[in-house]
């Protein structure tokens, strides 16, 4: 059977051209499922795993929706949960859509409110962090009366996050009726519960991924003592790589990495919420051009990161659960490419990670890494770090 293609789900032939200008060939599964519902103007739920091109699935039969450039303010509105995502999926979307010369703004904390207002207001379509949002509306800067289309990306995180109050504050700003459109890793609880009072007769989907893509990514997780983790670092770093995301729980302490990363030579950065926007932009700017290849991250990386070329995702701090790690290894092998997501357990770790692997079906990665079995104490040391 053919390969379905862009076309065949509605997409224009100008659009079509510039996604194959851009390397984008043919459809992932959930794009597949979403856009033509999209197009026809339904209310939307999905469910999608990390890097299977969800930002397309809402990004293109926006486009398509939103015509030509039309002033009045913008038309559709995409909220996120990180400035780093907004960044992102503002980039995407106007890449995409350039043959059709839509407007696209990014409105997100640490950049200067008034000129985002200004850009925002010319803009067709908005992507927007719902507490930079909430600040525009609040101070009568920015109107949403125009807003037809409406996506909630990554709802749960936004969640998470404790921004509800901000999302429901900006939805009841809006205009109805309008298309909703919700994406998450998950559609159960809080997330069922803000689609029921926002959405109407939605259509649901679940995408799983798709293997005749190709990507698969190889979990290791290594016994390492917690006063080896660095050799053990160094030790990762030194494989055949492309780039590398080092996550760690606190802010300190990806400062003090990065810093001892640049003593033996590493090309690094930190990425953390306490950095300026500014210097966030030249973080991810380096990492993203490969001048560095090595980020040291806190979570505010395992969602809204998708760099082209992360070979390796590493664990240093082990994640809090179970969520936290599918986020953070799914950092690497997106949109079909393989990787490698390595994570350090010290011993008194070693009982929690189990239990953690066991609950993702990675219990075989687990044994691999050359734990001892259940209740006998692996030695400590870098054994397995190679």
């Amino acid at each position: 059977m053919p390969e379905q293609s862009f076309a065949d789900l509605g997409v224009s032939a100008p659009v079509v051209a510039a996604l194959a200008a851009s390397g984008v060939h043919a459809p992932f599964p959930i794009q597949s499922l979403v856009i033509p519902d999209v197009l026809a103007g339904r209310d939307v739920l999905a469910q999608s795993p990390t890097g299977s091109g969800k930002t397309l699935a809402f990004a293109l039969p926006l486009i398509e929706r939103l015509g030509e450039p039309r002033d009045g303010g913008p038309r559709a509105l995409v909220l996120v949960p990180t400035r780093e995502l907004a960044g992102q999926v503002a980039a995407e979307t106007a890449l995409a859509g350039a043959p059709k010369r839509l407007r696209v703004a990014a409105v997100y904390g640490g950049r200067p409110l008034a000129r985002q207002a200004r850009e925002a207001a010319r803009a067709d379509l908005v992507v927007a962090t719902p507490g930079r949002l909430d600040d525009l509306l609040t101070r009568r800067l920015l109107e949403l009366r125009g807003v037809q289309s409406l996506v909630l990306d990554e709802a749960d995180r936004m969640l998470d996050m404790g921004f509800k109050p901000q999302v429901e504050r900006i939805l009841r700003r809006m205009p109805g009726p309008r298309q909703t459109l919700l994406f998450s890793a998950t559609l159960e609880g809080e997330v069922a519960r803000l689609a029921a009072d926002y959405t109407r007769a939605p259509r649901r989907h679940v995408a799983a991924p798709d293997a005749d893509r190709g990507g698969s990514i190889e979990h290791r997780f290594l016994p390492v003592a917690t006063e080896d983790r660095v050799d053990a670092l160094f030790t990762a770093l030194a494989e055949e790589r492309d780039l590398a995301l080092v996550f760690v729980r606190t802010k300190h302490g990806a400062d003090r990495l990065t810093r001892r990363l640049g003593a033996h030579g590493l090309a690094s950065a930190a990425l953390h919420g306490n950095k300026s926007q500014s210097a966030r932009e030249r973080a991810l700017a380096g990492f993203g051009s490969g001048r560095l290849d090595t980020l040291v991250a806190t979570d505010i990386a395992a969602r809204g990161l998708d760099v082209d070329g992360i070979s390796h995702v590493i664990n240093f701090d082990p994640p809090a659960d179970q969520d936290t790690y599918v986020h953070r290894i799914g950092r690497t092998g997106r949109a079909g490419r393989g990787g490698i997501g390595i994570t350090f357990v010290a011993p008194q770790q070693e009982d929690d990670m189990r239990r953690m692997a066991a609950g993702l079906e990675l219990g075989e990665a687990f044994a691999r890494g050359g734990f001892r079995e259940r209740g006998r104490r692996a030695p400590s040391g870098t054994r397995g770090a190679r």
